[in-house]
């Protein structure tokens, strides 16, 4: 059975470490007032790192959340980056199709979808052939005004400031 001071010294993660450097220094006499201003954290995480370790030893000090796990495997990742790269074109609506007949996989926000194109190092953004705020007609008028302007500018001689 690992001891306080082992676990401590096997380099665990930031709030593991933190959790039992807590329960250490109760137990070494400290207040929980002196804990709370050394390792900045509340009076609620010392006093439920010592419930925790109370109630299973070490084990209870270690992080029980390992995170969510993905719906594609870095194979099926690959495999999909694969047949991206295998197409001459697609659309967002094939691609969603393509994930669902493969892998049985439907996720519920579009956003999902575009980080996994993200992370096959595509753009998702729809192109435009023009700006849809350009009005030649304005465009025409400004570089005329400009022209002017700097018609005006040149025509000054230096010895005119």
């Amino acid at each position: 059975m690992e001891t306080l001071e082992q676990f401590i010294q096997s380099n665990p993660p930031p709030l593991e470490l933190k959790r039992a450097l807590a329960v250490q220094m109760s137990q070494g006499g400290h207040s929980y007032r002196e804990i709370r201003d050394i390792l900045q954290v509340s009076v609620g995480f010392i006093t439920a790192s010592h419930q925790r370790y109370e109630c299973s030893g070490v084990e209870g000090l270690r992080s029980n959340y390992w995170g969510t796990q993905g719906y594609l495997d870095c194979e099926q990742k690959q495999a999909l980056f694969r047949w991206l790269d295998g197409q001459d074109a697609w659309t967002l609506q094939e691609v969603i199709d393509h994930i669902e007949d493969e892998y049985g996989v439907v996720y519920q926000s579009l956003q999902s979808y575009y980080a996994l194109l993200r992370d096959a190092g595509f753009s998702w953004k729809k192109a435009q052939p023009v700006h849809p705020d350009k009005v030649d007609t304005l465009v025409q008028e400004k570089k005329e005004n400009l022209k002017r302007y700097w018609q005006r500018i040149n025509l000054r001689s230096p010895m005119d400031n």
